[in-house]
């Protein structure tokens, strides 16, 4: 089972994010469960979705202490929640930032990580873009495909056409396809190096 945790603001679509993921799995013969983490509901409170895929059914129903990826969507939030929480050894994180890890804590637990396994993709960049707002889901999905390898891009190109038809979602697949193009050019790059 891989599960993947989350963060980021209310507002961002980190509960749309993790459900398109999970249908994605699920376009994919896949098993996959999707449900969010609230506290103080207002726009900009802090939330936590979790999405786990399998190829059997899932039976756990609790949160998800201990995830095999992180992604955040807000990178204010390593101020105020320890996002880095239970991330096992040999997971991926991916971070919405518009800059390479310069040090301090990020750079820390990046290092820690098998080489390629921690990004910084520029999602809220990519969105407003293409989607015109600063709601980086698809962008990560799309960069989440590539840098894990575990859906499709084509299956998160559906999975994201069914959750907004027509223009929306076309403009959240463009988004999601750049992410995807980013992280592949860096991945490349790396290997090269």
């Amino acid at each position: 089972m891989f599960q993947i945790r989350i963060h980021g603001r209310s507002g961002q679509g980190n509960v749309t994010a993790a459900a398109i993921l999970s249908v994605a799995a699920f376009l994919e013969g896949r098993h996959a469960q999707a449900f969010p983490s609230f506290g103080v509901e207002h726009l900009g409170a802090p939330v936590v979705a979790f999405c786990r895929i399998a190829d059997k059914e899932i039976r756990l129903r609790e949160p998800i202490m201990e995830p095999d990826c992180l992604i955040v969507q807000e990178p204010t939030l390593f101020r105020a929640v320890d996002v880095f929480a239970g991330l096992r050894p040999g997971g991926y994180l991916l971070v919405n930032i518009n800059k390479a890890f310069a040090g301090g804590y990020i750079q820390t637990v990046a290092d820690s990580l098998p080489k390629g396994h921690a990004l910084a993709v520029p999602a809220t960049e990519l969105a407003q873009r293409h989607v015109g707002g600063a709601r980086p889901n698809a962008a990560l999905l799309g960069s989440f495909a590539a840098l894990t390898g575990l859906v499709r891009l084509d299956s998160v190109k559906r999975a994201i056409g069914e959750a907004f038809p027509g223009e929306v979602g076309a403009a959240n697949i463009a988004s999601a396809v750049e992410g995807y193009e980013l992280v592949m050019t860096q991945k490349h790059a790396a290997s090269a190096a």
